[in-house]
């Protein structure tokens, strides 16, 4: 994280409303339906998703500590997905009305906002060009290294030798993610696994070179750049 110095911090701490623990697998934003605040995350992985009128969802991205949850709604009203925790997670909460006070009277904020904005879309972009350009195995492995990067940004993930993320996420939402079939997603790893590229788990992932993993996804990685701190 890109630190801030002590008063920065203290008008942070003027703005917070307080913080949210939720437990695994939590709702904390409803698709369709409005909401008061504006969170950032300190700790644990949510996921973002967009449910569809047939009862699928499309999940969109992962959220890691440092990321803003909720800014869509700022301009759509009311939320066109829905968030939950994967993980235990805990949040920072800001109330919504109160946030463009909080740019106005320390304008370096909005830098920060339109950067964390920034990344959501880069990100964004990249689980695109997963979608639409990677065969199964190419999307599964990028997935596989795009977390486990997030996770060492973030100091969720340790890389000691080999780099390894502690995170539950099941095969359904693998799919869900990539636009697999359980069946095609359940093969696939079954095959990364017996090339010894990656191993996944239904709690942890495990990549012993990180640079042949990225080779294979065709993804050159995650800038390594300083997140801002809100």
């Amino acid at each position: 994280m890109r630190p801030h110095d002590p008063d920065r911090v203290a008008i942070l701490q003027e703005f917070k409303e307080g913080e949210l623990q939720l437990s695994r697998n939590a709702a904390l934003l409803n698709q369709g339906a409005p909401s008061p605040h504006i969170y950032t995350v300190l700790d644990g992985v949510l996921l973002r998703q967009v449910k569809l009128e047939d009862g699928s969802r499309q999940i969109v991205n992962f959220m890691f500590p440092g990321d803003l949850v909720g800014l869509q709604a700022a301009i759509d009203q009311n939320m066109e997905h829905s968030v939950e925790a994967l993980t235990d997670a805990t949040l920072c909460v800001f109330q919504r009305d109160k946030f463009s006070d909080l740019i106005a009277r320390q304008p370096h904020f909005a830098y920060d906002v339109i950067w964390l904005a920034a990344k959501e879309e880069s990100a964004l972009e990249s689980h695109l060009v997963a979608l639409g350009k990677r065969n199964a195995h190419e999307r599964v492995a990028y997935l596989a290294v795009y977390l486990v990067q997030r996770g060492i940004q973030t100091g969720l993930a340790q890389d000691n030798g080999e780099a390894r993320l502690s995170i539950p996420i099941t095969q359904r939402q693998i799919a869900d993610m990539l636009g697999l079939s359980l069946v095609h997603t359940n093969r696939t790893m079954q095959a990364l696994r017996q090339s010894n590229l990656l191993h996944w788990d239904s709690d942890t992932i495990i990549i012993e070179d990180m640079d042949a993993a990225c080779d294979y996804a065709k993804f050159d990685g995650l800038n390594g750049a300083p997140r801002p701190y809100l």
